[in-house]
């Protein structure tokens, strides 16, 4: 079952639950996606990897915004982004945590044979590519700029 499918699936069980929130957070994957595929350029379907692209921008809108309303003391709309942000979070693949992500660093740093922070970009466009969707491209640069430091 695609994404697509499953989000369809869940929308029409979210409303027969009754569940705003879930709702919300779905509706906005599935105008996303739609979005996506009827981008300029784009093939008929899209693929996963462009899907959790598109999913990642998606939490990473909400976290921006929930940060922003939190400094702006509004916690009305700052649950808000926090539950949609945690529905959109569901159909993420699971996420690595810092001690697995540096382990993978560790291994990506000996096989392109860096040594200094010179070599940062060399780390990066490899980790990046291999760890699409199961880590946050921050904590990534953060890793590795503390291993070659």
């Amino acid at each position: 079952m695609s994404l697509t499918d499953r989000i369809n699936q869940d929308i029409k069980q979210a409303m027969l639950a009754k569940q705003e929130a879930k709702l919300r957070g779905l509706r906005a994957i599935k105008s996303a996606l739609l979005l996506a595929k009827t981008e300029k350029g784009a093939t008929e379907d899209i693929n996963e990897e462009t899907e959790i692209k598109v999913l990642q921008k998606l939490v990473k809108q909400r976290k921006e915004s929930a940060d922003i309303y939190e400094a702006q003391n509004r916690p009305d709309l700052y649950q808000i982004e926090k539950e949609e942000m945690e529905v959109i979070e569901a159909y993420l693949p699971k996420q690595m945590d810092k001690a697995e992500i540096e382990v993978f660093i560790k291994d990506v740093i000996s096989r392109v044979g860096a040594t200094s922070v010179k070599d940062m970009g060399k780390v990066m466009g490899t980790a990046n590519k291999e760890l699409a969707g199961k880590a946050d491209g921050k904590t990534i640069s953060e890793v590795v700029k503390q291993l070659l430091a």
